[in-house]
Parts: C-alpha cells; structure tokens; sequence
C-alpha cells in the first residue's frame, strides 16, 4: 500500500530550484550571523542544484558566491579581532 504520490521528473525539478533559492537566502543571511555555518552550508546546496541542472543558475551561482564570501568575511574578521570569532 502506497501513501504517497511516486516522485517525477519535475518534482526533482522543484527539488534543484528549492536547493538553489535556499542557497541564495542561507548565503545572505551568513552575511550577517552564523556565518560559519549557513556559509559551508550554501556553498553545498548551491553545488549540489548546479551538479543537478536547476533551471535557477543565476540564484546557485549567487548563493555560491555568497557562502564565499562568508566565510571571507569570518576570516577577515578573524584576523581583525585575533579570535576564532567576531562580534561589534
């Protein structure tokens, strides 16, 4: 007996396009806190969505860009404040 739906081709679809916004938004919010951890995280999701073929390229290729510059950040602040983390 089968509860749920099987899964189709556009639902793999759906899948690539969710990981490459999630990447998107988890890039951005890394700007802000957390950013050692939603970066890695956004750089995963967007790789994985690119490798998949999502039809939202662009919003992967930001959300790569952004968890990036992440971690470029916490590295600058880190250097700046010669502690494994930063605060203001």
């Amino acid at each position: 007996m089968q509860l749920t739906a099987p899964a189709t081709h556009r639902t793999g679809v759906r899948d690539t396009d969710g990981m490459a916004v999630a990447s998107f938004i988890l890039g951005l919010l890394g700007l802000l806190v957390l950013n050692v951890f939603l970066g890695p995280i956004a750089i995963v999701l967007a790789s994985v969505a690119l490798w998949r073929g999502t039809a939202r390229r662009g919003r992967a290729f930001l959300g790569l860009g952004l968890g990036v510059a992440d971690l470029l950040v916490l590295v600058a602040f880190m250097q700046a404040d010669s502690t494994v983390s930063w605060s203001f």
